[in-house]
């Protein structure tokens, strides 16, 4: 749930913005159906729920991510090999572009940082003529 806080005093600087918090384990999810808690021009913050067994898939993000274990347990694994593995608590930071595969291994639910919001070359940063070609050469890239 969000809720904004009250400011002490008067008048509000400019570009102020309330201080906004949530209670990540009391939010009612959907496995594999993220819940966007804030988004701007710094970052976006996702809460997600991963089902015992479920992965998401090797992917790619084009932000700097951090996995922060709020529940459950998970193993990521990169293209390149690497692996880490744990339960609450654990903390891991992928680099932008670093392909990587999400695995829980028991249901988890995982607060996912995203910065800067969008990365570079992501979807939503790309002007119209920009995503045409991306699709064009992701096209032939499958042929």
């Amino acid at each position: 749930m969000h809720r904004p806080h009250a400011s002490v005093g008067g008048e509000k600087p400019i570009g102020w913005e309330p201080m906004k918090s949530w209670h990540a384990l009391e939010l009612d999810l959907k496995p594999r159906l993220p819940e966007i808690l804030t988004s701007n021009d710094d970052a976006r913050a996702v809460v997600l729920d991963l089902a015992a067994g479920e992965s998401l898939q090797e992917h790619e993000i084009h932000e700097r991510a951090w996995l922060i274990v709020l529940a459950g347990e998970i193993e990521v694994s990169t293209a390149a090999g690497e692996r880490a593995a744990g339960g609450v608590g654990l903390v891991i930071e992928l680099p932008p572009r670093e392909r990587h595969e999400v695995l829980a291994g028991a249901n988890a639910r995982l607060l996912m940082l995203l910065t800067p919001w969008p990365g570079r070359g992501h979807p939503g940063a790309m002007t119209i003529t920009q995503k045409l070609y991306a699709r064009r050469h992701a096209a032939k890239q499958r042929k």
